[in-house]
């Protein structure tokens, strides 16, 4: 089960790859600035992954300027170069030890007969770091309730 409703977000420091090389991005660094999304993907280079991450780099209906995290555990350098073959400019945070699975509750156990990985879910967390909206989806095919974050979104 996700992390749920009321939770603090978690602690944790994740790479990104940027033109400036590596660096890290803390998601604590936005608790008391703003609020932010954090959506789990499987995989990149996946058919669901891309949509999801595409649809998101596009603005979704009801998500305005709002900071998105986008979290798998793929490499940095997979990330990046799925988002440059893509066109994806959504934050992409790497998740390699799986550390932010754990932390959020959604580690799939077997990804694809690969070994451990994340589901896909979604996350509002307020500008206080408290966790606004939680969903895992029931597999990882399917996308997030994108309508239901967006009502989350304008509630805050």
């Amino acid at each position: 089960m996700a992390l749920s409703i009321g939770s603090q977000v978690p602690d944790l420091t994740l790479k990104s790859l940027t033109a400036e090389g590596l660096v890290d991005v803390s998601l604590r660094s936005h608790v008391g600035k703003a609020p932010f999304v954090v959506l789990f993907f499987p995989a990149a280079f996946t058919g669901v992954c891309t949509q999801e991450m595409c649809d998101i780099s596009k603005g979704l209906p009801g998500f305005g300027d709002i900071k998105v995290y986008g979290i798998s555990p793929d490499a940095p350098f997979a990330q990046a170069a799925w988002a440059k073959q893509e066109g994806i400019t959504t934050t992409l945070l790497s998740d390699y030890q799986r550390a932010a699975a754990q932390a959020f509750d959604v580690v799939l156990p077997d990804l694809a007969g690969l070994g451990p990985g994340s589901k896909r879910a979604a996350f509002l967390v307020a500008h206080d770091g408290t966790i606004k909206y939680s969903e895992e989806t029931a597999t990882p095919g399917d996308l997030p309730n994108f309508a239901a974050l967006a009502e989350a979104i304008k509630s805050l």
